[in-house]
């Protein structure tokens, strides 16, 4: 069983989601980039999602996001369903199409963590030896400069949405937000410094491939690719899976973070124990989502816990 994970309004995250057995079912044509986009703003709008970074990859996708009203359980259920099913209509895909587990969830406790995962995001396409730049992905993305400004928009894709449903507009637009903990005042700042991480990390790349003598496989050729292939690559085996981020060199708010995860994961088990001994009346731990939607438990939401 997975442990439980701190759910509170106001919470910046990294989300990961994997294809299935790294198939290319998200190739980059335009009915994907369509389905993401507009299954995207209408779930995100539904649940008080505010959108910082999208880049959608061939094998999985990343988005970096806000959880305003404390629903991203929610969003995450409807948005990634939406997704598989849309995929496997376009794509005359049976069964599964997202790998097992559940999505990669890592919450974003600090500036530094905001920058460097967002430029990681954007970067994607670049490290994994596509294009040179990021910009020339040709996939569903955003760029650092429409934080805060920009916008993606997409009619309803013809794929599995009824148009006679209210529920599905003809048309959907995803605000590029930037994040609360970001000041309007501070926003050339943060777009600059999220600019000077990409370029550091498709320098990197770039450098990578030149030493290793291999080209960059181009957007057209990912274009091509047959969404029912697979990676071939080697991937390295996650030994661990985060669930906070602070950046380098933050000693003292990583400190911080492990013991807040160590503290609401105690207090967590010691309240379960409780409830399955029988005792309603447990209190769970603020950030509890779970137990509290499903089965009424009460929860201290005295004080709150983003970790």
């Amino acid at each position: 069983m997975s442990q439980p994970r701190v759910i509170v309004p106001g919470a910046t995250y990294l989300l990961t989601r994997r294809v299935l057995r790294r198939h290319f079912l998200l190739r980059p044509d335009s009915a994907i980039t369509q389905l993401i986009i507009y299954t995207l703003a209408v779930s995100a709008r539904r649940h008080g999602i505010l959108v910082h970074a999208l880049c959608v990859m061939s094998t999985h996708l990343h988005l970096v996001v806000t959880d305003t009203q404390g629903q991203l359980p929610r969003f995450l259920q409807q948005f990634h369903r939406l997704v598989a099913l849309g995929t496997k209509v376009l794509r005359a895909w049976e069964g599964p199409m997202w790998a097992p587990g559940a999505a990669s969830v890592v919450h974003l406790a600090t500036r530094d963590a905001l920058v460097e995962k967002i430029a990681y995001t954007l970067a994607n396409p670049v490290t994994a030896g596509l294009v040179q730049h990021a910009h020339e992905w040709p996939g569903a993305k955003t760029r650092a400069d429409e934080l805060g400004s920009g916008a993606l928009h997409a009619k309803r894709p013809e794929a599995y949405f009824d148009p006679k449903n209210p529920q599905w507009p003809e048309e959907a637009a995803l605000p590029i937000t930037l994040p609360p903990s970001v000041q309007a005042s501070d926003a050339d700042d943060f777009r600059r410094e999220i600019t000077d991480k990409l370029e550091q990390y498709e320098q990197q790349a770039r450098a990578t491939a030149q030493r290793n003598r291999f080209d960059f496989l181009g957007a057209a050729r990912a274009c091509e690719v047959s969404p029912y292939e697979r990676a071939t690559s080697i991937e390295p085996l996650r030994e661990l899976n985060p669930t906070f981020a602070v950046g380098r060199g933050h000693t003292e708010e990583r400190k911080a973070a492990i013991a807040a995860k160590h503290a609401f994961r105690t207090a967590y088990q010691q309240s379960l124990q409780h409830w399955r001994d029988g005792v309603r009346s447990a209190v769970f731990p603020a950030g509890t989502w779970w137990m509290h939607v499903f089965h009424g438990a009460v929860v201290n939401d005295r004080e709150l816990i983003a970790a």
